[in-house]
Formats: structure tokens, sequence, C-alpha cells
């Protein structure tokens, strides 16, 4: 309500006082603050079971059927979860993987996993064929006069399954020699790191150059070595580093070779039409594109850093 304040009986309103409301009851705010606290409390209720590790299901029974099934070939998961039962602790005589161990809760699992997946892209750049293809993609989109065309994530995913495909092969020896019989319980955890580090140390040795094994080996005073598997890996390491990088930035200097010289004829052209304030850049960055694309530069790219490994 407001009141109307006349200077006059009969004389206009000068302004509107407004009337302060009555206060509301007590009994109401008590009774919202209780409705939240109400609503609060059902929803802990209702979200902390799913923060609750849940317990492992039972197995479940199967049926034997008359017809024999063919046996899986045991796999990466299977060498993984002994891999893990392995590391636990003693327990009851029916523990999985038949070692007498109970498994590892699930925190400890995730993070022993976890941890090896820190050691992942040390061994992608550093022993793989990787760092070579990086590189001469990122020379290459230099070359070409592009900034960030392709992305950066489109350059590292396409060296990743262009060094799947390099490793393949290497890869399958891995898996036959060490990965399967792990699995199937045939060898043990140093066995296995021997027999995988096998495929892998010949990669390595078969490309890498003998003056920087000779250069690494005598500053670390080793050998002389009577095979290549004696090369043992401190020296074998940063010896193919370096030799996969001078031979991507070999690969990057044939490459520029091409795109330098549309650069000198875009600046010659420009210089001699007077346009001095002119960027050859921009000029020659389209002629850079067509040349590049009628040549079908991207299957020659990677049918060359393919055929690189090929020994």
């Amino acid at each position: 309500m407001t009141t109307i304040r006349r200077l006059r009986e009969d004389g206009p309103s000068l302004f509107r006082a407004p009337v302060p409301a009555a206060p509301r009851p007590k009994n109401v705010q008590l009774m919202k603050l209780a409705l939240i606290l109400l609503a609060f409390v059902a929803l802990l209720s209702i979200a902390m079971p799913s923060f609750a590790q849940s317990a492992p299901a039972a197995p479940a029974t199967t049926t034997v059927s008359s017809a024999p099934a063919a046996a899986a070939k045991p796999g990466i998961g299977d060498a993984v979860d002994r891999a893990l039962g392995q590391l636990g602790g003693p327990g009851a005589a029916a523990a999985t993987n038949g070692a007498g161990k109970a498994p590892l809760s699930l925190s400890l699992q995730v993070l022993i996993i976890m941890g090896l997946l820190t050691i992942l892209p040390g061994i992608l750049l550093m022993m793989t064929s990787f760092t070579r293809i990086i590189i001469v993609l990122s020379i290459l989109r230099q070359a070409l006069g592009l900034q960030q065309t392709p992305p950066n994530q489109v350059l590292i995913g396409l060296s990743l399954f262009l060094s799947l495909f390099v490793m393949a092969p290497t890869i399958n020896q891995m898996n036959t020699q060490a990965i399967q019989p792990y699995s199937a319980g045939q060898i043990g955890g140093t066995e296995m790191i021997q027999r995988a580090g096998q495929p892998l140390h010949a990669f390595m040795v078969k490309q890498t150059r003998m003056k920087d094994l000779k250069m690494f080996a005598d500053m670390a005073h080793s050998g002389p070595y009577k095979t290549s598997t004696d090369i043992p890996y401190s020296v074998l390491l940063p010896a193919f580093v370096t030799s996969e990088l001078k031979t991507a930035f070999q690969i990057g200097f044939l490459i520029f070779l091409p795109f330098i010289v549309i650069d000198l004829v875009v600046a010659t052209v420009l210089m001699s039409l007077g346009m001095m304030m002119m960027s050859p850049t921009i000029i020659s960055m389209p002629f850079k594109l067509l040349l590049f694309v009628l040549v079908d530069g991207w299957a020659m790219m990677m049918g060359s850093l393919a055929s690189s490994f090929a020994t």
C-alpha cells in the first residue's frame, strides 16, 4: 500500500511514499532453509554410490557345448593381466592367473598403468621411426611457406600412423617372440623383456651409422663388439637418435631446393618489374602449392619416407 500526500484536499498529488512491508515470519525462512538442507542430503545419498568401487561380479556359469571351441591366441591384454597378477600379494589358492597371488586393487592397477604410460613418449620418440618422419614433415611445411597448415595435430597423427606402418614388421616379431609366450605363461617377465628388445635392437642397428656408433662407443670406453647384438643400449640409443636427426635434415635439404628456386624466380621477376615493396613470399606461395599438388607431393613424400627405412 502507498499513501498519497496532497498540499490541499482538492490539489494534485506530489509524490507517493511507499509504506514499508510487514516483515515475514521467521517460520517461513526456517522452513525454506530446512528444505534446502534436505535436498542437499538427498543429492549426496544419490551420488555417493557412484564413487564407491563396485564389487567384482560373480563368474557367469557357462554351458559346455558339444563342439570343440577354437582356443584364442593370447594377446597384450593377457600379458597385462598376468603382469598385474604377479605384482599382487599372497592370497587364496583361488587367486587368478594360477600364480597363488591375489590381484592388485583397481586403484593400484590404474596407478601402475598411468606410470608406465609416462615412458611411452620416450620410447616412441627415441626408439622408432617417429623422429625422422615428424622432422621431415615439419621442414616440408616450412618449405611451402605455410605456418600452421597442416596443424601440429595433423602432422603428429600422420607421423604416428606412418611410424606404425614402418614398425609393423618389428612389432609383429615382438608379439610373436615375446608377448604371446609371456601371455600364455611359457616364459617369465625378464625373458619377455629380453626377447622383445631383440627386434627393436636390430631395427635401430640397421638405421644407425657406424661413425656415430664408434663415436659414442669411444666416449663410453666400450667395445669393440664381436656382433651387432653385443652393442649395449646405452651406446646404441644416442647413436640412433643422432643418425635419425642427420638423415632427417638431409632429406629436408633436398625438399627445400625446388621451393628455393621458385622463391628466387619470383623475387627476380618482382625486382625487374620494380615491385620492390611486394613480398615475394605472398606471390610464390600459390606457385609452390600448385607445383606440390601437380607432382602429387604427399604421396611421393609418404612413399619416400617409408622406403628410406628399408635396408
